[in-house]
């Protein structure tokens, strides 16, 4: 079976000892990766307290990911809560329904609306905005059973283009104005519920839309024996959607034979750590069915609680795409971001 090729993105660094880089530690290894996700000594940067209800500070200060260990568990908690409501099968049904119906409609890139369902030659769409961006939200928000999940997609893109501290303050002030509107639109419930519930869908946001650009970038040309399923774990852990995460020594640790001191930062690459030839023979190989072993999701108390029900969704979608759609071989831009590697636009042929 001829399998796709993926080569490391740029700026993915090899595997060794940590070193300090920039803005602290780089952390790389496999093991020293998981070290770091499991060792309560490694914390996560905190957020700031105090922000006015329904504001993106709020958000940030209520939200498991950022909360620390005393409040973690409980708060997840509440996402595990609402994700085992969900029957993952039941939401790759969805996207794969909800994908063919934006095929269907006639979507294509850069063609005005009048001229859609005409006979023009090859059609394009344009897979991040129309579908990769748009199924998994809509979905997740109608089984969370938000108010109006089409108009969940593009709130939710907004607070999550500022979800992660640094970003502008234009982009801030978009962001609370859009939390606010998704707490409207949130059924009734304690302000902790309604809060980790917008996680949910922010954090499936741009991860599974990276993954599911991922996928159709690597896979369409991908033989039609090769199933979506080794498709997306192997991406997953080849060009994953999300790079690295932040952690900080809350005191003096030992990793991977080095020393970090307390308050120093680290930054753990999820992209290096999946290559380590020491967990993955032929590293750069992509080989379906290969043993688990990508830390994309993370691990440990923190690891993500919603792995099965993103990879059902993307799942969903990248079958229908796999099906009606060929590769259109055009150059792929990927937004600009520290930890996360996610296309801004990838454009394919409708068959």
């Amino acid at each position: 079976m001829d399998l796709p090729t993926i080569t490391a993105a740029p700026g993915t660094p090899g595997c060794g000892p940590p070193v300090r880089g920039d803005d602290g530690w780089v952390v790389t290894r496999h093991a020293d990766v998981v070290a770091a996700l499991t060792d309560p000594r490694c914390v996560v940067p905190p957020a700031q307290p105090g922000a006015p209800p329904g504001t993106l500070g709020w958000l940030r200060a209520s939200v498991s990911r950022f909360s620390p260990a005393g409040s973690h568990p409980a708060r997840r908690a509440i996402g595990v809560a609402a994700l085992d409501r969900l029957d993952p099968p039941d939401l790759s049904l969805a996207a794969a329904r909800l994908t063919e119906e934006i095929l269907a409609a006639g979507v294509s890139s850069g063609a005005p609306s009048s001229t859609k369902g005409v006979n023009r030659g090859p059609r394009l769409v344009e897979v991040m905005g129309e579908v990769a961006r748009r199924v998994p939200v809509r979905v997740l928000a109608e089984r969370l059973g938000l108010a109006d999940p089409r108009a969940a997609v593009p709130t939710v893109s907004a607070v999550a283009a500022a979800y992660h501290p640094g970003a502008a303050p234009a982009a801030a002030a978009h962001a609370d104005r859009a939390v606010a509107a998704l707490v409207a639109m949130s059924p009734p419930a304690p302000d902790e519920v309604t809060a980790n519930r917008i996680g949910l869908l922010v954090q499936a946001a741009d991860a599974t839309a990276g993954l599911i650009g991922g996928a159709v970038r690597h896979g369409l040309g991908a033989p039609a024996g090769l199933r979506t399923a080794g498709l997306l774990a192997e991406v997953l852990r080849l060009d994953p959607p999300v790079r690295a995460t932040r952690r900080v020594a809350s005191v003096a640790i030992d990793l991977g034979g080095r020393t970090m001191d307390a308050a120093d930062p680290l930054l753990l690459r999820f992209d290096a750590a999946n290559r380590d030839p020491a967990v993955h023979p032929e590293p750069h190989r992509f080989v379906a069915g290969r043993a688990s072993g990508s830390l994309t999701f993370g691990a440990g108390p923190r690891g993500c609680p919603g792995e099965r029900h993103a990879l059902a969704l993307a799942e969903g979608v990248v079958d229908v795409l796999r099906q009606r759609c060929r590769r259109a071989d055009l150059p792929v831009p990927y937004v600009p971001h520290p930890t996360l590697r996610v296309p801004t636009r990838l454009e394919v042929i409708l068959r």
